[in-house]
This record gives C-alpha cells, sequence and structure tokens, in this order.
C-alpha cells in the first residue's frame, strides 16, 4: 500500500467511527425522549425539565434521568 492509500483508509476508519457515534447518540436521545414522554410520572424534575436536561447534556442528562428521574 501507498501513503496516499493508507491514508486514504484512515480517513474512511475515522468517518465510520463518527458515523456509528452520531447513530449511537441519537438513538440513546431518542430512547430517553420516548421513556420520558411514555412515563406516568417522574421524579424530581417535570418531564419538559428532565427532556431539556437530557438533550442539553448528552449522555449525562439521561444517565442522570434514568438514576434519579425515572418513577421505579
Amino acid at each position: 500500500m501507498t501513503a496516499m492509500d493508507l491514508a486514504t483508509l484512515q480517513h474512511a476508519v475515522i468517518a465510520l467511527v463518527v458515523a456509528v457515534a452520531i447513530v449511537a447518540v441519537v438513538r440513546w436521545e431518542v430512547f430517553l425522549v420516548r421513556d420520558i414522554s411514555a412515563a406516568r410520572d417522574v421524579r424530581y424534575l417535570t418531564k419538559p425539565a428532565w427532556t431539556a436536561v437530557c438533550l442539553i447534556c448528552i449522555p449525562i442528562g439521561g444517565i442522570l434521568y434514568l438514576f434519579y428521574g425515572r418513577s421505579r
């Protein structure tokens, strides 16, 4: 392989990793928003507040919601 082929391969791998990460983050956020909207009640904050926390503080907001905001 030449240096140009290796560089192209590295860029392709980086692009694939970034694409997979973006898909994972979008699926995580969709899961959280659907879970919040389907919940009968949530703890500590209102549903819109938990949604905002989850969307603004990725992924910490979602983890906080799952541990503290989600009803048991």
